[in-house]
């Protein structure tokens, strides 16, 4: 009798799983098309239609540092079918805008799915080829030097904020409305330099549009060898941008095992996988319980930036 009793409970949850997914799983991503989030999402959508077997249809809702259409993901029913795809503005969101869902309250972490070092660009007009040179211009043109960000907060705008801690500089930001815009903007030499993701950045470094000032990580990239890091400049000064994968609060475990598993499973085909490495991008493919740590380190951290940094929330 027992044995019935368990196996009556547990029916609802095998079934849930089995019948999961019978429709198509929409994906929202919370910048422009264009942008290293959108490219990211694109790069795995046929292989996760595959593994999932049905139809995965990508949404861009941009605005707010990506708060609108991770509000959005966080009203939709906790059934499996509206994930979120995040960038590391997720970490921040919720201490810059009034908008923004709480991260630890309004969603179930997935996986972090890849992770990339930071680049500093500059526009092919901009003298300075360098950083030491970046920063004695600053110094010497204090506020002229403009740097592009999707808004204020956002990891591109703290990444700004610690150059000039670290030079001891000041420049002016100029926001537009995510990746695609800010790409843009710099191809036409819209502002001076920015703070962008590498892998979108590197085909454009390589073809001269635009100049590789600095790379984030703690070792110089292999796709770019000539361009120092910023720490060879500023010792320990290292900047990586991130991206994963959310769904709404109380979505059921076996969903979201499954999601995990099929996230997991197209990121690491080694098609996608060799494609996201020649871009630029180191895949991790975390459990939940990693990407949740991740998350609350760099919430607490950035955190301290921004109340340091007096940006009040929008």
């Amino acid at each position: 009798m027992k044995r019935l009793l368990a196996a009556l409970l547990a029916w609802p949850c095998l079934a849930l799983a089995q019948a999961y997914p019978n429709k198509p799983v929409r994906i929202i991503v919370p910048f422009p098309v264009g942008g290293t989030t959108d490219l990211i999402a694109r790069a795995i959508q046929a292989k996760l239609q595959d593994n999932l077997g049905q139809q995965v249809i990508i949404e861009n809702r941009s605005g707010a540092g990506g708060s609108i259409g991770a509000a959005e993901a966080a009203r939709a029913p906790a059934d499996g079918y509206t994930l979120l795809m995040v960038f590391d503005t997720h970490a921040t969101n919720h201490h810059l805008f009034k908008a923004a869902p709480d991260p630890f309250k309004a969603f179930e972490h997935i996986s972090l799915m890849v992770t990339s070092p930071s680049a500093l660009v500059g526009v092919t007009s901009f003298a300075p080829n360098n950083l030491r040179e970046v920063v004695a211009y600053a110094k010497a043109n204090p506020g002229k030097v403009t740097y592009s960000t999707p808004g204020s907060g956002s990891s591109n705008h703290l990444a700004a904020l610690l150059l000039e801690q670290h030079g001891g500089i000041k420049m002016t930001q100029v926001s537009y409305g995510g990746g695609g815009p800010m790409t843009q903007a710099l191809l036409s030499q819209q502002v001076n330099i920015s703070f962008f993701s590498m892998p979108p950045m590197v085909p454009h470094i390589k073809a001269g549009k635009l100049k590789g000032i600095a790379v984030g990580s703690r070792q110089r990239m292999p796709q770019l060898p000539d361009v120092p890091t910023l720490s060879e400049t500023f010792p320990g000064f290292e900047v990586t941008s991130w991206f994963g994968v959310l769904a709404p609060t109380a979505t059921p475990k076996d969903v979201l095992g499954r999601v995990h598993r099929d996230f997991v499973r197209a990121l690491q085909t080694p098609e996608i996988r060799d494609k996201l490495t020649d871009m630029g991008f180191q895949v991790v493919g975390s459990t939940p319980e990693e990407f949740l740590r991740w998350v609350r380190t760099e919430s607490d951290k950035l955190g301290k930036l921004i109340r340091d940094s007096a940006l009040e929330p929008q």
